[in-house]
């Protein structure tokens, strides 16, 4: 119940939908003689999108998430990478057969470099369909063919293909790894997302060093306007917004202790 409530949510709530919904609700209020009404619906949609768009709002809100995790120095033995899905289209590889990147491609490209780096470490990729909507082919079934391509031999892969968002990363994963007490495993996962990754696979009984990657911010943008094209803009605080709520979502719920895990 928790997912599917969770993506009805996130459909109403992202920022370009909240802001189409919005200039409807304005029409309607026209039809039926409620100028007032339908100014209100206009302006919150032109500033959801102004904002969103034109300024580094975003970029400010997904720079604390990924700054929580600085990535460490690597250790000396890995026995195990744990990458999270979420860096493939799924839609064109289900539909090509092929391996194609999304924006959060880097997981898998960081992925395949680690398993080249500690070649006895097996590499469990975690990742089934999350969307409703959508279909897709999950990040567990495109996987093999892109570390396979890479060097990465299919013996070292163990695949999760089941879960469809990160409390089911971290539950399935630990129930299919198992991992003993020692063992040393490596968390791979965008920089604005292992805040709750990790506090997720910490509170499944799951240890884990974090290895962020797929930054999307410099550190530097500051406040201001037009700093970046407006469609990543877009992207940047549509993704900052979704992790906040899930941060907060998933705190509520009990699934992760504290509201802005890590330090």
């Amino acid at each position: 119940m928790f997912f599917y409530l969770s993506k009805i949510f996130w459909f109403f709530i992202q920022p370009l939908n909240l802001a189409i919904f919005l200039l409807l609700a304005g029409l309607l209020a026209v039809v039926f003689g409620r100028r007032r009404l339908a100014a209100t619906g206009s302006v919150l949609a032109f500033l959801i999108l102004a904002l969103s768009a034109w300024t580094s709002l975003g970029a400010m809100m997904l720079n604390p998430l990924e700054e929580r995790f600085a990535k460490p120095s690597l250790p000396q033995k890995v026995d195990g990478i744990v990458v999270l899905g979420g860096g493939f289209e799924g839609a064109i590889n289900l539909a090509r057969g092929g391996y194609e990147l999304n924006s959060g491609g880097d997981r898998m490209v960081e992925t395949a470099i680690l398993a080249r780096r500690f070649p006895q470490a097996k590499v469990v990729v975690s990742g089934g369909t999350g969307e409703l909507f959508l279909d897709g082919e999950g990040d567990a079934d495109t996987a093999p063919r892109l570390l396979g391509a890479l060097g990465v031999g299919a013996d070292r892969l163990i695949l999760e293909n089941k879960s469809r968002n990160t409390y089911e990363n971290a539950v399935f994963t630990r129930q299919m790894v198992a991992p003993k007490a020692g063992e040393t495993w490596l968390l791979v996962t965008s920089a604005f997302h292992m805040p709750r990754a990790k506090a997720l696979f910490d509170k499944a009984g799951f240890p884990t060093i974090p290895w962020p990657v797929d930054y999307r911010t410099s550190g530097k943008e500051g406040i201001g306007l037009f700093r970046d094209n407006p469609a990543d803009s877009l992207q940047v605080a549509t993704m900052a917004i979704r992790e906040w709520i899930g941060l907060a979502a998933y705190w509520l719920s009990g699934r992760i202790d504290r509201p802005f895990p890590g330090g």
